[in-house]
């Protein structure tokens, strides 16, 4: 089951895949892999354009190939898939206000869309998939966090299914990516220049990874992957109140509430997840519900070193967090990634 697995001389296929994730995704294996080809799946075909002539991609169009496409489409899937080895599920509806205002737009897309994914990956023998999935899904209070947990529980059931097949089906959940669209910082730095910045709840808390380290944790769960795990990495956490100071250290914090569907601090493991949960060095692993292996042998042979069980009761909180980010980390992550 721990055989080593590599994405050199594979074909990928990744939803999304003009999303800033997944313009990372492709940029980091084209630049560290081999890959025999990249399959670019979308539904936007301005950002497809745009993909194909940015000079960071225009010199591997002999490797990249762009198919309009929705994962609502499950016959156009299933075309888009064949000869691939490797699928990176990315695409979302992931707008938390739009989702509730559209709340059957986003279970075509977020939970029937997985089940396309998942089809159209058996009816073509491929080898792994994984998912990505967000810390909105564990203990979900609104339909996107919702319509992911129901995503997630779709892809770890999917090994279920396999048959025969040499076919794993993974996930991958994590918390805020530095820096995102409709994400705290951006949101700040838009306004600085008016000397207010407005706080939800000077309680609040986030986990924080940036888009690299996104990028990186798919990559090793691709290889670490059994078939039916939800990763789950070790990050640092941040207070709503230290990112404002880090942004406009002159600025008026002014508390405006928490919105609907908000939470006061994020979770990507619940307490009750803890019970089927292995903590490694720098990542968790939520278990599946059903036999798929031996988790003795896994917890021995899944990291560098040996896993163990949590503790039960263990949560992963953003506001329990052991690592939280200084306002002076903060900066410096800023002007690293860019963002100012």
């Amino acid at each position: 089951m721990s055989e080593s697995f590599s994405i050199d001389g594979k074909s990928v296929l990744i939803t999304g895949g003009t999303g800033s994730f997944g313009k990372r995704f492709i940029a980091s294996v084209l630049t560290d892999h081999d890959p025999k080809r990249i399959v670019v799946y979308s539904r936007d075909e301005l950002k497809q354009f745009e993909m194909q002539t940015n000079p960071e991609f225009a010199p591997h169009a002999h490797l990249l190939r762009y198919f309009i496409g929705d994962v609502r489409d499950g016959e156009r899937l299933t075309r888009a898939m064949e000869g691939i080895d490797i699928v990176i599920h990315a695409a979302a509806m992931k707008q938390v206000p739009a989702a509730e205002y559209n709340p059957f737009e986003a279970i075509k897309t977020n939970i029937i869309g997985a089940e396309n994914v998942i089809n159209a990956s058996i009816a073509n023998n491929v080898e792994r998939v994984v998912a990505l999935s967000t810390d909105k899904a564990a203990a979900p209070i609104n339909l996107y966090g919702a319509t992911k947990l129901a995503s997630d529980k779709l892809f770890v059931a999917a090994n279920n299914h396999r048959g025969d097949r040499n076919i794993r089906f993974a996930v991958v959940r994590y918390g805020n990516v530095m820096g995102s669209r409709g994400s705290v910082i951006p949101f700040f730095l838009g306004k600085e220049a008016e000397g207010t910045l407005p706080i939800t709840d000077t309680r609040m808390t986030r986990f924080n990874i940036t888009l690299d380290e996104g990028v990186q944790f798919v990559l090793d769960s691709l290889s670490r992957m059994w078939g039916g795990e939800i990763f789950i990495p070790r990050i640092p956490s941040y207070r709503i109140t230290d990112v404002a100071e880090a942004v406009a250290p002159n600025a008026i914090q002014e508390v405006v509430g928490i919105r609907p569907g908000e939470k006061l601090h994020e979770e990507m493991l619940t307490s009750t997840d803890s019970l089927s949960s292995i903590e490694f060095d720098d990542y968790f692993v939520i278990l599946p519900s059903f036999p798929l292996f031996d988790v003795d042998v896994f917890i021995r042979e899944s990291g560098s070193v040996p896993g163990k069980p949590c503790q039960e009761g263990f949560s992963y909180n953003s506001g329990c967090n052991e690592h939280f980010l200084t306002v002076d980390e903060l900066r410096h992550l800023i002007i690293d990634q860019r963002l100012r």
